[in-house]
C-alpha cells in the first residue's frame, strides 16, 4: 500500500512539474511575441533593425499575411534553429525583402507554418517590409504551386530570375515524431511593390 501511495505521489509531482514547464514555455512564447512586435514597430519608425531583446541574434525584417487563413506573423532574420523557435524566418541564401529574386521563408510545421496545411492555389499572400529610410512597402503574391518534396530537392530554394516568394516547412504537419518531407509553397507577385507609409 505504501508503494502505491509513493508511486501516486511521484505521478502527481511529475505531472505538476510538466504542467509548470508547459505554462512557463507558453508564457515565454507569448512574451517573445509581444517583444518581436514591438521591435517591428520600432524598426518601421526608425528604418533601422531593432532586436526584440538585447541578447537576440535576430531582428524583424517583414510581416507576412495570408488573409484567407487569418494568418499574420512577423518574419525574423536568419532561419536558424534558435530563431525559428520564435517565428518564421528568412533563409539568408535567398533574396532579402524588396530585392529581386527568390525570397525564401521557413517556419516550423508544428507552429508558425502549421496554417499552411490549409493554403490553396491562388490564395494571396502579402508581405510588408521597411527600408533604411523608414519607408514601409507592401507586395502581394498569389500562390502558384504547392508541393511535397524530399529534403534533398532544394531547387525551390535556388535563386530565380523572376521575383518569387517561397515558403518552406517540414511535412507531414502536426506533432508527429518524424517529418521526412518538405512542404513548399511558391508564390509569384501580383503587380509591383507599393509604398504604404513613411516615418520620415
Amino acid at each position: 500500500m505504501k508503494t502505491v501511495r509513493t508511486i501516486a505521489a511521484l505521478v502527481v509531482i511529475v505531472g505538476a512539474c510538466l504542467s509548470g514547464r508547459a505554462l512557463y514555455l507558453h508564457g515565454k512564447a507569448e512574451l517573445a511575441s509581444v517583444l518581436i512586435h514591438q521591435a517591428w514597430d520600432q524598426s518601421i519608425r526608425s528604418g533601422q533593425p531593432h532586436k526584440p531583446w538585447s541578447w537576440a541574434d535576430t531582428h524583424p525584417v517583414a510581416r507576412l499575411r495570408i488573409p484567407r487563413l487569418g494568418y499574420d506573423e512577423i518574419v525574423l532574420e536568419g532561419a536558424t534553429a534558435r530563431t525559428l523557435a520564435f517565428g518564421p524566418a528568412r533563409v539568408i541564401s535567398g533574396a532579402a525583402p524588396g530585392e529581386p529574386g527568390n525570397l525564401v521563408l521557413a517556419g516550423h510545421r508544428t507552429s508558425w507554418f502549421r496554417p499552411l496545411q490549409d493554403i490553396a492555389k491562388s490564395d494571396t499572400i502579402t508581405l510588408d517590409w521597411f527600408d533604411n529610410q523608414g519607408k514601409l512597402y507592401e507586395r502581394t503574391y498569389a500562390v502558384e504551386t504547392i508541393r511535397v518534396v524530399q529534403p534533398e530537392a532544394v531547387a525551390q530554394m535556388s535563386p530565380t530570375e523572376q521575383d518569387s516568394l517561397t515558403l518552406i516547412t517540414c511535412y507531414p504537419f502536426g506533432k508527429r515524431p518524424t517529418s521526412p518531407q518538405r512542404f513548399v509553397v511558391r508564390a509569384i507577385p501580383v503587380g509591383s511593390e507599393s509604398l504604404v507609409a513613411s516615418s520620415k
